[in-house]
C-alpha cells in the first residue's frame, strides 16, 4: 500500500510525498500548463502597427491562441485538483473509493495526453503557416515556440501519469483481491 509520506501513527512527510514519481509528474504537468498559459496570455496576441486589433501570433488565428489558453488554464486546474487528491489519497479507507479515484485519474490523464497532442499539432501547424510579416516586431515568436515546446512536453508528462495510474490500479486491484481472500467475513 502506498504511504505517500504517511507512517502508521506518524505525521505527514512532505519530502517523501514530493519524491513520489506520480507527484513529480503532476508538478511538472502543472508547471507546463502554467508556462503554456503564461506564454499565450502575455505574448500570444500582438499589436500590428497598421491595425488597432490584436492578432494571434499563430497565423493570426485567434482560435489557436484561445485554444492554447483554454488548454493551459484547464490543465492547470486539473493538475492542482489531482495534486490535492494525491495528498488525500492515503486517507481513503475504502478500496472501492480508491479504485474510483484511480480510474478517474487514468481517464483524465489519458484524455489530457491526447488533448495536449492535438494542441501541439494544431499550434505547430498554425505557427508553421504563419506569415513572416504577421509579427513585424518578432515579439511573440519566442512565446509561440515556448508554447509549442511545452505542449509537446505535456504530452509525455500526462502520458507518464497515465502509465503510473495504471500501475497504481494494479496495486489497488491486488489490495481488493487480498481483502476478499484474507479478511474474515463476519
Amino acid at each position: 500500500m502506498e504511504s505517500y509520506g504517511l507512517k502508521a501513527g506518524g505525521a505527514f512527510d512532505l519530502m517523501t510525498f514530493l519524491k513520489q514519481p506520480i507527484t513529480v509528474l503532476r508538478l511538472l504537468s502543472w508547471v507546463f500548463a502554467l508556462v503554456v498559459l503564461g506564454c499565450i496570455s502575455n505574448e500570444g496576441f500582438v499589436n500590428r502597427p497598421d491595425s488597432p486589433l490584436d492578432l494571434c501570433v499563430f497565423n493570426g488565428n485567434a482560435a489557436a491562441c484561445h485554444f492554447g489558453e483554454w488548454a493551459g488554464s484547464l490543465a492547470f486546474i486539473v493538475s492542482s485538483a489531482f495534486i490535492a487528491l494525491d495528498l488525500y489519497f492515503p486517507q481513503i479507507g475504502s478500496v472501492r473509493d480508491r479504485k474510483r479515484v484511480v480510474m478517474a485519474d487514468i481517464l483524465t490523464s489519458g484524455v489530457w495526453s491526447l488533448l495536449w497532442f492535438v494542441s501541439f499539432c494544431f499550434l505547430a501547424h498554425q505557427w508553421q503557416v504563419s506569415a513572416v510579416d504577421s509579427d513585424p516586431l518578432g515579439a511573440g515568436a519566442d512565446a509561440a515556440r515556448a508554447t509549442i515546446l511545452f505542449c509537446f512536453f505535456s504530452v509525455f508528462s500526462w502520458g507518464g501519469l497515465t502509465l503510473l495510474s495504471l500501475e497504481r490500479m494494479k496495486r489497488i486491484s491486488f489490495e481488493e483481491e487480498y481483502n476478499k481472500l484474507f479478511t474474515p467475513q463476519t
